[in-house]
């Protein structure tokens, strides 16, 4: 599945979310995750949630996949969060996959991801984002509460040493800060040219710092 980006499907996803999540906190993450993964056609949307974390993104998630037609898959990390999370999830009419266990383990089911939004305040946001298994053409990556997170994360540390490489990358100050990345693998055409060089820019969500580098 090529990564094709659609206007029409994006707004459809969009207005859904706005209408569903208007009652919620950081409503906004939820809205643009949303279009984001539906414009993107995503057929393998998966995202990470702990407990006491913001549904709306979920349901966004939720309202895209089913605009793709696609699986929408959320880890957790224990039973009691599992629980927690689809009583949440029914009361807002969503039923997602919701899997729990050792990132290692639940993620090598989880293959040809389209779509990954994990939270970056757990420890081991990190690890689930070199561990996740992306689809042949590429995929979109998502940290929320980017703003909350240490200071050293590069997107360049996580994805060196593989198959994948950044293609663009950009902070947000959404929410408590996003920062997304599209990510190409040895598999896919990530539209640029094989040995072209490219500046790529990457802002410090601590200090506002800007960082360009040339890949």
């Amino acid at each position: 599945m090529k990564l094709v980006w659609s206007p029409e499907t994006a707004l459809k996803a969009y207005i859904e979310t706005v209408k569903s999540c208007e009652l919620f906190q950081e409503s906004a993450v939820a809205e643009l995750v949303s279009a984001m993964a539906a414009g993107w056609n995503a057929k393998l949307i998966v995202e990470t949630w702990s407990k006491g974390g913001v549904i709306a993104t979920s349901i966004g998630l939720a309202i895209a996949s089913r605009h793709t037609g696609g699986r929408h898959v959320c880890i957790v990390p224990d039973e009691q969060s599992r629980s927690k999370y689809a009583e949440a999830m029914e009361e807002a009419g969503m039923s997602p996959e919701v899997v729990f266990g050792e990132p290692e383990e639940v993620l090598q089911r989880l293959v040809g991801i389209d779509f990954l939004v994990v939270d970056s305040r757990p420890k081991e946001f990190a690890r689930v984002l070199r561990l996740a298994k992306l689809g042949n053409q590429g995929a979109v990556l998502v940290c929320k509460n980017a703003s909350l997170r240490a200071s050293s994360f590069r997107w360049i540390g996580v994805l060196e040493g593989g198959s994948r490489r950044l293609v663009r990358s950009v902070f947000l100050p959404v929410g408590k800060g996003l920062d997304i990345a599209h990510v190409a693998t040895s598999g896919g055409n990530s539209g640029l040219s094989k040995g072209k060089k490219r500046w790529i820019k990457h802002i410090d969500a601590q200090s506002g710092e800007e960082h360009v580098i040339r890949k």
